[in-house]
């Protein structure tokens, strides 16, 4: 017999409140009640949660603040600028890439990761690397890069990889019955067991 969802309210660990699935919605309002802060984005919202029912402690870790006080929204930029800790994407950016790669230049997620996780190489090299991800995404086999926290645009590749002649009707359904299931990793992925689970 299946373990049932519990109420996120009877929780005590942040182990136990990790192994189920919650709506961004539903760790709002249980931060709310435990009087934390429930703004930002639904994983940090957990982390605070968790941290609390762990250690009884308000306070989140404090995110260590950029130490560039480059300005990314204003300062000239060329392909020898250093990408710092204060990256942040803006017009002046996207403007520069555009006369470096072609008015065709887009943000993308994948892209965005590669600036965050390079501080110290240089605007020239992330041309070079968008240059790499353009070649890369013409392969008649590439699939983008799903972002970690996007659960269920994981599962739904997974799900569809499986069984082709499935609907995203079939997906959502799948996936509803996943969430109210444990995850000892914290992560609801795609199995083919899930099909008992209907």
């Amino acid at each position: 017999m299946s373990e049932a969802r519990p109420d996120i309210t009877t929780l005590t660990t942040g182990a136990e409140l990790r192994r189920w699935y919650w709506r961004k919605e539903e760790l709002v309002a249980h931060a709310k009640r435990l009087k934390l802060k429930s703004t930002g984005g639904k994983f940090d919202i957990l982390d605070r949660i968790a941290q609390f029912l762990d250690t009884g402690e308000v306070a989140a870790p404090a995110t260590p603040k950029p130490k560039s006080k480059f300005d990314w929204h204003s300062a000239p930029l060329s392909p020898e600028t250093i990408i710092t800790d204060s990256y942040r994407n803006s017009q002046n950016v996207r403007r520069f890439f555009k006369s470096q790669l072609g008015d065709s230049f887009k943000f993308n997620i994948e892209f965005m990761a590669w600036m965050k996780a390079n501080v110290g190489l240089t605007l020239a090299d992330a041309c070079a690397e968008y240059r790499a991800m353009k070649t890369r995404e013409a392969d008649p086999n590439f699939q983008s890069q799903i972002a970690h926290h996007n659960q269920f645009n994981q599962y739904t590749r997974d799900f569809l990889a499986a069984h082709p002649e499935a609907s995203l009707e079939d997906v959502r359904t799948y996936w509803a019955l996943k969430i109210q299931q444990p995850s000892e990793t914290g992560r609801h992925e795609y199995h083919p067991d899930d099909l008992k689970l209907r």
